[in-house]
């Protein structure tokens, strides 16, 4: 559907454009905005880039919320300090890693006051960081199918192509999005994100071998259901045992 959307929406800004040079070197700083200040003037621009803020924002909000439930799993794991692994009691929220993720974008953010290059880098580092999450088990999946156990809800017989599509997928956009935004290519110009996923990468294998292996053993909630004899895999089941009261028993014998 974003596909489809955004094809007419381009095909739309296209077909308005009224001075391509302008375009090419806006006044306003943004070419979407530039077009929008030649069809509907000042007024007219400031509304529909509004409403075009307030989709981005809300856009920030998902990301914001989905970030802090998995720093909440993850702290419930022992992946980072279980002070994070707390809802609070009258709002029901992760209220702890929510303010978490939030100083975290904010931190990573900073560099972006003084260099566009930065807020570029940034942002490619956010969409490619989503993609290779979602890529891992799919290829996982994908190479090494004997030894991936599926859920209850699978693709079947077309599991396999459409894991292959969508690792072709991934891999064009990460290359696209680590290239340079704009020629030639100098030091202002150039594209950082390969060297900041370089890092995280060598940061997270540096950890992990040496260190995290020996004590992070997954899901602790998954794992102590599944020792306790709850099939996690039958749906309902999980969530009825939740209810129950056995899920947690299961996990104070895990830790024992």
């Amino acid at each position: 559907m974003s596909a489809v959307f955004g094809w007419f929406l381009i095909l739309c800004l296209l077909f308005s454009i009224q001075d391509y040079d302008s375009i090419l070197a806006p006044e306003s700083g943004q070419p979407v905005l530039q077009i929008m200040l030649e069809i509907f003037g000042e007024n007219g621009a400031i509304a529909l880039f509004t409403i075009i803020i307030i989709c981005v924002w809300h856009c920030g909000l998902f990301s914001l919320t989905s970030n802090s439930r998995m720093m909440f799993a993850f702290s419930r794991d022992r992946g980072i300090p279980h002070f994070f692994h707390n809802v609070d009691k009258k709002l029901d929220v992760p209220v702890r890693t929510i303010w978490l993720a939030a100083f975290l974008a904010f931190c990573l953010a900073l560099p972006s006051l003084g260099s566009s290059v930065a807020f570029t880098a940034a942002t490619s580092i956010a969409t490619i960081g989503l993609y290779i999450s979602y890529i891992i088990p799919i290829m996982i999946g994908l190479i090494w199918p004997q030894h991936f156990k599926k859920g209850p809800f699978n693709l079947g017989i077309a599991s396999r192509p459409i894991a292959f599509v969508a690792c072709i997928w991934v891999g064009f956009i990460v290359v696209v999005f680590c290239l340079p935004t704009a020629t030639p290519v100098t030091s202002q110009t150039l594209n950082y994100t390969p060297v900041a996923v370089g890092i995280i990468l060598l940061f997270t294998l540096g950890a992990w071998f040496p260190w995290a292996k020996k004590w992070y053993k997954g899901p602790v909630r998954e794992l102590a259901a599944e020792e306790a004899g709850i099939n996690v895999n039958i749906p309902g089941e999980f969530e009825r045992a939740e209810r129950e009261g056995r899920v947690e028993k299961a996990i104070k014998a895990h830790e024992r």
